[in-house]
């Protein structure tokens, strides 16, 4: 997101000033401006702590409870330091933290007005539950469409996804963890307005916090996973020359692929990881053949021909891998049967190792290798085509080329690949012979 397409930068700012125009209303006579700033500095400080665990949007109980005790335009001032003080991922990181507060600001300034508008703030002081808890629901299914509406336009126009594909399943995936906070939300409101004051209404943001301490636990267990996967490549990498970066961008086409057939988010990932660490097995097979210039004997082929049975046992304890340890297993079967370690057909051969199989194919055809010239996409789309229904599975081929053509390929290149040996003539005509 380096380079933000121009169009995107016209929908941030639009949002931006919507969000600037909210928060520009005359205020209501009477607005606590002692509660907007506790409740800001208590969302942006939350914000921060939860920002380490990567844990975005912990912290929405406090909006939500912003926009049940607060008119609209003070509501909407809550979200805004902390939007623009947290933490945010890559550049351009001024235009991710004005998206963020602009969003924000807009999606509670919705919210509070929907709340005002039933009349809820009389229920929420009498504590009210019937009545309140229907009029929050409300309020919070207006926050989250606002949210997700926003959030597919940004994906849509900076991320270039498909508009299809951008909305889709965004409010229902949210709606669940909002209704969460929106209901922590209300509990701060009843409490903040009831005797016991805004100290008891602090609370109820207990039960989050712990909540986001367990998931800040899993995510540096994942991340430590991460970090041993990053560690198992750069070995292969160091060990397989040739083939340096090359796990990087099968994973790369395999994210691809998955995203083309429309899959969740999740096995997107899970397929990224599959392709990446497809080749891991070969650190149990000898540098000497993996760097053997020339044609391979049929015992030699043997040996290499275990790797995805290596693979396999270095992987299977990691747990969030789930099917990416199938795919490690089995990215070298093939639909007519021919291929190893166990010679499965079609659908014998478990979905995200079709996946990686086309991917590897298509990486090992554009890519320069001891045996092989790097072959034009054009050409290599053209042979995976080819082998699809015997090799390949179709739809898995269908969908590289589809995300070919709309996105182009533009594999990240290490630093050490230029300075690989130049490639003689091949001597296999078989995509991938050798991997």
């Amino acid at each position: 997101m380096e380079a933000l397409p121009a169009r995107a930068r016209v929908y941030v700012a639009c949002v931006a000033l919507g969000a600037v125009l909210a928060l520009l209303a005359p205020p209501a006579a009477g607005t606590p401006w002692w509660a907007v700033a506790l409740l800001a500095a208590l969302f942006a400080g939350g914000e921060q702590v939860a920002a380490r665990g990567r844990l975005s949007g912990t912290f929405y109980p406090v909006l939500l409870a912003g926009a049940f005790l607060l008119p609209a335009p003070a509501a909407a001032l809550v979200a805004v330091p902390g939007a623009l003080l947290c933490p945010v991922g890559p550049r351009p990181r001024t235009t991710r933290r004005v998206w963020r507060a602009s969003q924000l600001g807009v999606a509670v300034w919705v919210a509070a007005q929907a709340h005002s508008a039933l009349a809820a703030r009389d229920a929420v002081a009498a504590a009210d539950f019937p009545d309140a808890l229907a009029d929050a629901g409300l309020a919070v299914a207006a926050f989250c469409l606002v949210l997700t509406a926003l959030d597919g336009g940004i994906l849509a126009l900076a991320e270039r996804v498909p508009v299809r594909r951008a909305w889709r399943g965004l409010f229902l995936r949210s709606l669940a963890p909002l209704a969460v906070h929106g209901l922590a939300g209300l509990m701060m409101a009843v409490l903040w307005r009831s005797a016991y004051g805004p100290v008891a209404a602090l609370l109820v943001l207990l039960p989050m916090w712990v909540s986001w301490w367990v998931f800040a636990q899993y995510h540096r267990e994942r991340a430590a996973h991460q970090a041993t996967i990053r560690g198992l490549v750069q070995a292969v990498d160091i060990k397989d020359g040739y083939t340096r970066g090359h796990s990087e961008r099968v994973g790369q086409a395999s994210m691809m692929i998955a995203r083309e057939l429309g899959l969740a988010d999740a096995r997107v990932e899970v397929l990224r990881f599959a392709g990446i660490l497809h080749d891991v097995g070969k650190l149990g097979v000898p540098t000497r053949l993996l760097r053997k210039d020339g044609p391979l004997t049929p015992e030699e082929r043997r040996v290499i021909e275990l790797h995805p049975e290596y693979g396999h046992e270095m992987v299977r304890g990691i747990s969030f891998l789930g099917e990416a340890r199938a795919a490690v297993l089995h990215h070298h079967e093939r639909l007519d049967g021919s291929g190893y370690p166990y010679g499965l057909r079609g659908g014998q051969i478990p979905e995200s190792a079709r996946v990686v199989a086309v991917a590897d194919a298509f990486d090992a055809m554009t890519s320069n290798r001891s045996y092989s010239r790097a072959r034009p996409v054009p050409a290599a789309l053209g042979e995976l085509e080819r082998c699809a229904g015997s090799h390949f599975d179709p739809r898995m081929v269908t969908a590289l080329v589809r995300a070919v053509a709309r996105h182009g390929w533009h594999p990240a290149v290490t630093a050490d690949e230029t300075s690989l040996p130049q490639p003689r003539p091949p001597v296999s005509p078989a995509p991938g012979a050798r991997r």
